[in-house]
Parts: C-alpha cells; sequence; structure tokens
C-alpha cells in the first residue's frame, strides 16, 4: 500500500469500524460477570486460558467468594482447586487474594476507576485494567491488545510495532477515543470469524477491499 496520510488512515479506518459494527452486532467481552470485580476477577482468570474455561469455573468461583471481602478471607489452598482448571492457578490464586485485600483495604471494598489505582493491584497490567474500565465502567482510557487486536492491527495497516504498548498507540492514533472499547472486541470478533492467525478467508470479510492485507 502508498504511504497514507494520518487524515486518510482516519478515514479508512471509519469505514472499517462501520464495516464491522455491522458484521458483528453483538460484539463484547466473553467473559461472564455481575459487577466490575467480578469482572476484574474474571479477567485475571483468563490470562493464558480461554473465556470458555473461565466461565465454567466462575459460577462456583462466585458462589463461594461474591465480593472482596470474601475473597480477600480465601484460603489460598480452597482457590487454587476452584480455579485449578484455569492455568497457573496457584499465581492466580495468590494474586486474586491479594487484589481483594488491596480493594478492601485501600478502596472501601470498590474496585477502583482509574488505570493508575487498577495496575498497583496485583494481578492487573494495563490491559487488564483497560478491560474493566471500558467494560465495567464505560471508561475508554485504552485499547485492549490481545493477540487478535495486534495480529489484526497490523493486518490493516494500522501499525508495523510488535509490542502491545505500542499497537496501542497507534491504534489510538486513528480511532476516537468513543470507539476504543468497542474496537476491541470488533477486532476480537472479526480475528475468531474469518481473519485468523494462520489462513485468513479473505473471500469471506467485509472489510478486504480497505485491507492491505487482502488477498482478493
Amino acid at each position: 500500500m502508498p504511504r497514507e496520510s494520518k487524515a486518510a488512515k482516519r478515514e479508512r479506518a471509519a469505514r472499517i469500524f462501520a464495516l464491522l459494527e455491522k458484521e458483528h452486532p453483538g460484539a463484547r467481552t466473553a467473559l461472564d460477570h455481575r459487577d466490575p470485580f467480578q469482572l476484574a476477577v474474571a479477567t485475571v482468570l483468563s490470562a493464558q486460558c480461554t473465556d470458555e474455561r473461565v466461565n465454567m469455573v466462575t459460577p462456583e468461583l462466585f458462589r463461594r467468594y461474591p465480593d472482596p471481602a470474601a475473597l480477600a478471607e480465601a484460603s489460598q489452598e480452597d482457590l487454587e482447586r476452584v480455579i485449578h482448571s484455569t492455568g497457573f492457578f496457584r499465581n492466580k490464586a495468590k494474586n486474586l487474594i491479594g487484589m481483594a485485600n488491596a480493594v478492601q483495604r485501600d478502596h472501601k471494598g470498590e474496585l477502583p476507576r482509574t488505570l493508575d489505582a487498577l495496575v498497583m493491584l496485583p494481578g492487573i497490567g494495563r490491559k487488564t485494567a483497560n478491560v474493566i474500565l471500558g467494560n465495567a465502567f464505560g471508561i475508554d482510557e485504552g485499547i485492549v491488545v490481545d493477540t487478535h487486536v495486534k495480529r489484526l492491527a497490523g493486518r490493516m495497516g494500522f501499525t508495523r510495532e510488535t509490542t502491545p504498548e505500542k499497537v496501542e498507540v497507534d491504534l489510538m492514533e486513528v480511532f476516537p477515543q468513543e470507539r476504543w472499547t468497542p474496537l476491541s472486541h470488533l477486532l476480537i470478533f472479526h480475528g475468531r470469524g474469518p481473519c485468523p492467525a494462520r489462513k485468513p478467508r479473505c473471500q469471506e470479510c467485509v472489510v478486504a477491499h480497505l485491507c492491505p492485507s487482502s488477498t482478493v
């Protein structure tokens, strides 16, 4: 693709967003939750684990530990048993108990609503914080960059970067802030559909005519 001006890239980004929004109207987080705290717990569990597996584990987890106060009192051993199938269960259990204690101690039992405060909690990095802010509080502080988002951002010509942090910066340059949260969901849905890692099905893609990597 010829060198693209910033204005042209933003215009193309807007067209891609509109088409993906129409193609994936139900795009949202796949993690089941009822409140911000449950979303935080589920997101921590989702590291190196499928959303489907997390959703199989969280009903029992939330039945036993429905809020930060209950989870803060959990024993490491009992929590490990409940979340064992999500992988890396020892570290996840340690982080979840630490997070619950920090929320109780420092935030009066309520999950904080700022990026700076969230990333201070055990087990929560920038990506997890962006998931919580965007999906639980409706705050577009940043863009969640997982493997799907990173892959599609590169294929669509929005970035040449390879680290999530730098990909996020490039995406924030071309998409308006109010679209940052839904953008992640749309790219994830599209990445799980016609644009997988191994062999993208460009002939099925609604944005193929706008994608520099298209084979059609």
